[in-house]
């Protein structure tokens, strides 16, 4: 299954497009002449990257919103409406992570991942997909982790949001067989970005807890998840040593590798 088409009143809507893995999954779509809009809390970066992508020749917008705020995810598709525009793609990439033990965690920063991370995803995909579906065409980009595969101690919520979104996809894919409308979940694994230092880790403890061999750039991973979603594939998992990580995660027995993982967790090693 292609791609929708782009054209003039239609666009691809990227969450969590002021760093990581969101810039480079723009950037991609508009290398393939797809308008976009950037959704995130930091309209400065935002407009840095606008301006870089509409010298590529494509349409791309602009909006400053915190999806951790219900009302201001619920204004969306009317702030899209009022630009004319029409939802054709959406990639649900924003997403954070908390470290450390559950019994040492801040409720509140618990709270917020989950919001970000699991309310934020299925609300603006109930708001954006009946349109797609009426359309009979579009495309919904879901960004999980290879963490979906597997508890994970040291961030066990962080596991569980990306579990919830593994399973999201894969049940939404079912459902929309035959509308002209897709879904994939992007599984990727340690990827070179600032997200860990954004969680309190440093990029050395981090790195030092998984093989050099598992890491990914943002632009792999970004290339991933587009050419799986444009294919059709329901899971999208960046990198072969990750994609035989999460299948060795998946099927052994929790009982054994539960307290493995729990001893090479840099959060838990720091509590």
């Amino acid at each position: 299954m292609a791609l929708p088409t782009p054209s003039a009143d239609t666009t691809a809507l990227v969450t969590g497009a002021s760093s990581g893995i969101g810039v480079e999954l723009a950037r991609q779509l508009a290398a393939r002449g797809h308008g976009v809009t950037l959704v995130a809390r930091r309209a400065d970066k935002l407009e840095e990257l606008a301006t870089e992508l509409r010298s590529v020749g494509v349409r791309a917008e602009v909006i400053g919103a915190d999806l951790s705020d219900r009302s201001q995810r619920a204004e969306l598709p009317e702030r899209v409406g009022e630009l004319d525009l029409n939802v054709s793609i959406l990639a649900n990439n924003a997403g954070l992570s908390t470290f450390g033990s559950v019994a040492s965690a801040d409720p509140d920063a618990e709270m917020n991942m989950v919001e970000v991370n699991v309310t934020a995803l299925v609300d603006l995909t109930t708001r954006f997909l009946p349109a797609m579906v009426q359309r009979g065409s579009g495309a919904i980009l879901n960004v999980a982790s290879t963490a979906s595969f597997q508890p994970l101690p040291g961030q066990a919520g962080y596991a569980a949001t990306k579990a919830f979104v593994l399973s999201y996809t894969r049940s939404l894919g079912g459902e929309l067989r035959g509308t002209g409308v897709s879904a994939t979940a992007l599984c990727p694994g340690p990827v070179h970005t600032g997200f860990a230092d954004a969680a309190g880790i440093s990029a050395d403890e981090a790195e030092g807890s998984l093989p050099s061999f598992m890491w990914e750039t943002a632009q792999a991973v970004a290339k991933c998840g587009l050419d799986a979603l444009e294919k059709g594939h329901p899971v999208a998992i960046p990198g072969p040593a990750n994609r035989v990580a999460a299948m060795a995660a998946h099927l052994t027995p929790k009982q054994l590798l539960v307290p493995i993982l729990a001893s090479r967790h840099p959060g838990l090693k720091r509590d």
